[in-house]
């Protein structure tokens, strides 16, 4: 176990930290090494400096441009990747601060969870697993390891940003365990990803186990965000209205409670009203959930977390209904929606024809990506192609698109 050797200042506040802290919280005295051995921080936690690393990566800025529902030059006020991350991590931080975790863990797991994420959301990712079928798939989470691992290339003496062991573990166990395709009931869980299990041959991640505390808390502060912003950008764009959301029992409720304290509110503060609500009925009800859950399990350390039968941090069944009502709504009229279907598509043929163009003439591609694209066989040069691609933002896709191209198609 590593070792941490922090200024006088620092051992104090990590102290105090610690004393808060549940015994099944990740603890930066016992936390794995890193893969590559470096000089400790003198006034950062392994953890707080993972969360540094993400933030100051060229992959973290590219988050702005990326999009969340709405494409980039819809409008200011849409969410983007990095809004949305933004906003899990706040939501991450004060449940692990709630439930006694390590928030510096939450939060970094946070930030870095889209990292991996190609542009056009999931449209951009749909079209990637399509032309990458032959060649190993695309998964976003998976990207995200290999952008920390490998494509962010800063340090004089290593690829990648060099993270802890249990940030690696929270990024590839984002959506849970991962199992082989072909072992009994692996459709409960997520399938492993080529590139994961490779990872894993160098660097063993566990990942037939669940992950900490602290990364099932982020993982459900990214319901929590999305969500709710997907409801406030509907309602932004258009495409619903405040009376529709009288059809789902959530925020019927909460639509008549701010209409009886409020008659009569404008629709901006009528729509953040809601949206505030939501939320705190989201995370009051994770954090009980998980209490309870916890206070069943008895875990003892954060391994017994890991190998626990079932995840500890979990909506109640009631909230998971209702919010399963929520999406239902959300799929239909937002996500759906013939405006956002027609600009998905679109987008969807962007990095198609892209991926298809830079596999057939390398030389399109920037200088130092086509030599060794041109040097790499059929399957090498996909997974280059597909790491380019998937590192576009939405504006540089578009833009590389009108410039190999004679028509782009309109994302409006």
């Amino acid at each position: 176990m590593c070792k941490y050797t922090l200024n006088e200042t620092a051992i104090q506040h990590e102290m105090a930290v610690q004393r808060r802290l549940a015994p099944y919280a990740s603890n930066i005295s016992q936390t794995h090494r890193r893969l590559y051995n470096e000089p400790d921080s003198s006034n950062r936690s392994p953890f707080q400096r993972d969360r540094d690393r993400i933030i100051h990566c060229s992959a973290f800025r590219r988050l702005n441009y990326k999009t969340q529902v709405f494409v980039y030059h819809e409008g200011d006020h849409y969410r983007s990747r990095l809004t949305h991350s933004l906003e899990v991590a706040q939501i991450a931080r004060t449940l692990s601060r709630t439930l006694g975790l390590d928030e510096d863990l939450a939060e970094t797991l946070a930030l870095a969870h889209d990292l991996g994420h190609p542009p056009f959301g999931h449209a951009g990712e749909r079209a990637l697993s399509a032309v990458m079928q032959n060649y190993g798939g695309f998964d976003h989470n998976a990207q995200s390891l290999r952008v920390v691992t490998k494509l962010e290339r800063k340090y004089a003496e290593f690829d990648g940003l060099n993270l802890t062991w249990e940030t690696l573990e929270g990024l590839v166990k984002h959506n849970g365990p991962l199992v082989d395709n072909n072992q009994e009931g692996s459709e409960q869980k997520t399938p492993i990803i080529h590139m994961i299990n490779d990872y894993c041959k160098h660097h063993d991640l566990k990942i037939e186990s669940y992950a900490s505390a602290e990364a099932q808390v982020a993982a459900m502060a990214d319901d929590i965000a999305y969500n709710n912003h997907d409801i406030d950008d509907a309602l932004r764009a258009g495409l619903i209205v405040p009376d529709g959301l009288k059809q789902i029992p959530l925020t019927a409720r909460l639509l008549e409670e701010v209409d009886g304290q409020y008659p009569n509110l404008e629709q901006r503060r009528l729509i953040y009203e809601i949206n505030r609500r939501l939320i705190t009925e989201m995370v009051t009800d994770l954090a009980e959930e998980t209490r309870k859950r916890l206070s069943q399990l008895k875990p003892k350390n954060v391994d017994d977390i890991r190998n626990a039968d079932a995840p500890v941090s979990c909506f109640s069944d009631i909230m998971t209904y209702e919010l399963n009502e929520l999406r239902s709504f959300l799929k239909s009229e937002v996500y759906r929606s013939s405006r956002i279907m027609k600009i998905m598509q679109n987008a969807m043929a962007i990095v198609t024809s892209l991926f298809e163009c830079y596999m057939s003439k390398p030389e399109q591609l920037p200088e130092d990506w086509h030599q060794l694209a041109i040097e790499a066989d059929e399957t090498a040069r996909a997974r280059l192609v597909c790491d380019f691609v998937a590192g576009m933002t939405d504006r540089y896709a578009i833009a590389e698109h009108q410039r190999v191209f004679d028509e782009t198609p309109k994302l409006r």
